[in-house]
């Protein structure tokens, strides 16, 4: 028996001999990060391919003839006629709770000098997005802390917002006021002891920014105390075109395993343009046939198949959910340009970064006629959903008559006073960076501006009253305000607190 074995498993390795052979190629060429490789004659669409000096690449073409690899790291050393061998293995990128507060580069290795990461387990970067059936419907609200994002465009659990505008409108200032956020709110779930509370980790994916910016961002993170709560992945501008054009592939995958384990994430992928600009790089290089802008056919396949790993499972699937704030540049406030549109039609909604508003310090700059969120009031509490209902409205209604009243001296009252509340909410949505207010705050400050205790206040001195209110509701009024986020509606009850405790900080901010 013992000698049949003894030739079976030398059958065993001969086919597997022949197997690695037929596995082994050569570079025929390598240029701009991409190599040709003849020989491979079983290698997998996204397989692992190890080249001499630890070198590894990916297979992205499969051709009749010869195998098109985009190497990942130092290409410097490899030439032509180096060996090329199959792994047998698809690029998967460590993925869990290990990673949070570490800074990691496209394939999750660590660039922070912070010592090696101890990984739960490894996830494949390319996974087919969750179906139809376990999905379920986005109604619960993922808090930005930004007024005028909750308020008027507000997201929920699941969904994929964009954020687009020009270079240098606030896009970035978004995404991390929103990171910083979460952080507040699992800081504060985590001390009231809620078996209930779910909190959100959140991913953020750096494509082609400088390293001062990321940098400056990880700061940014770093000092409001967000870090611990968050992973990132960097692929800088100077990095090589395949790094960039994996980093948010490499995102999406770790926020999947925190949506498959019951658990809530939040992703920022910063900026798609520069993702779709790489991808473009490596098709050319690969000779792939262009389209329109250069852009290979399959830019809009690129990033449908990253977005729709968003998702909001259902109980049955776990109950986790994956959030997505996909950025994109836009040139001079063209949204109708190919990748823009195509992203637009992708997603959920939009956040629109005007470069006039910008300029003149309505910041966050959001346009209310271009953006929108198609979940809208589903991802409100109720309370929120009251005091905010007709704000967006309104505010159209102001940006518009704003525009007539210019070349118009005599206005009728109506007129007049739509345009005078109206500034007074542009004024009311100014927010500095990093600093991004509660939900219990917020209610507390559109019900001031809904019920007119603004409109008695100079339009300059609004910014300084609502600093005023939230002071007054996390020192004075903290009881008021821990009724709102527990009851999330406005009772009788906790509106006749409400409004004793606006009066009774009136009284002080006029005084």
């Amino acid at each position: 028996m013992s000698e049949i074995a003894e030739l079976i498993q030398k059958e065993i390795d001969k086919l597997s001999t022949s197997a690695v052979k037929a596995n082994v190629g050569q570079i025929t060429m390598i240029a701009d990060g991409v190599a040709k490789v003849d020989g491979l004659s079983k290698v997998m669409f996204n397989e692992m391919v190890e080249f001499p000096g630890g070198v590894y690449g990916i297979a992205l073409n499969l051709e009749e003839d010869e195998v098109g690899c985009v190497i990942l790291g130092d290409y410097s050393a490899l030439k032509e006629g180096d060996e090329a061998r199959t792994t047998g293995k698809l690029l998967s990128v460590p993925v869990g709770k290990a990673l949070l507060g570490r800074v990691v580069d496209a394939i999750g290795q660590p660039i922070d000098g912070k010592g090696a990461i101890d990984a739960e387990e490894n996830f494949p970067i390319e996974k087919i997005a969750p179906g139809i059936i376990p999905r379920q419907s986005v109604d619960q609200p993922l808090q930005t802390g930004i007024l005028a994002v909750d308020s008027m465009i507000p997201i929920g659990r699941g969904q994929r917002e964009l954020i687009i505008g020009d270079r240098s409108t606030g896009k970035t200032t978004i995404a991390i006021d929103t990171i910083i956020n979460q952080a507040n709110i699992n800081r504060q779930g985590e001390a009231s002891g809620d078996p209930d509370f779910r909190p959100v980790y959140s991913i953020y994916v750096a494509v082609g920014q400088k390293n001062s910016n990321v940098a400056r961002t990880i700061k940014a993170l770093e000092d409001a105390g967000a870090l611990e709560y968050t992973i990132v992945v960097s692929a800088p501008a100077a990095d090589n075109p395949a790094n960039q054009y994996l980093a948010p592939f490499a995102g999406a995958s770790m926020g999947e395993w925190f949506m498959e384990n019951n658990m809530d994430a939040l992703i920022v992928y910063d900026d798609l343009s520069k993702q779709a600009v790489a991808y473009r790089q490596i098709s050319l290089v690969l000779k792939r046939p262009s389209g329109r802008e250069a852009y290979p056919g399959d830019v809009f396949y690129l990033h449908s198949r990253l977005l729709e790993r968003s998702a909001r499972l259902n109980p049955d699937n776990g109950g986790g959910s994956l959030t997505a704030l996909p950025i994109i540049e836009t040139q001079m406030g063209d949204v109708s340009g190919y990748i823009p549109t195509n992203v637009i039609s992708i997603t959920d909604g939009q956040i629109f970064l005007e470069t006039d508003l910008f300029n003149q310090g309505i910041r966050p700059a959001i346009s209310v006629g271009l953006s929108v969120s198609r979940v809208g009031s589903a991802a409100q509490i109720k309370a929120i959903k009251k005091v905010a209902g007709s704000v967006k409205l309104q505010l159209a209604q102001f940006r518009e008559l704003a525009a007539f009243s210019q070349f118009e001296s005599d206005l009728d009252e109506k007129t007049k006073a739509t345009l005078e509340r109206g500034a007074r909410i542009v004024e009311v949505f100014k927010q500095p960076a990093y600093s991004p207010i509660p939900v219990e705050i917020q209610v507390a400050i559109m019900w001031a501006v809904q019920n007119d205790y603004i409109d008695s206040i100079d339009t300059e001195k609004v910014s300084d009253a609502v600093v005023s209110i939230r002071e007054y509701f996390t020192s004075s009024a903290t009881e008021v305000a821990a009724k709102i986020l527990k009851e999330k509606a406005i009772t009788e009850d906790v509106e006749g607190d409400l409004r004793k405790a606006v009066e009774d900080w009136k009284r002080g901010f006029a005084g």
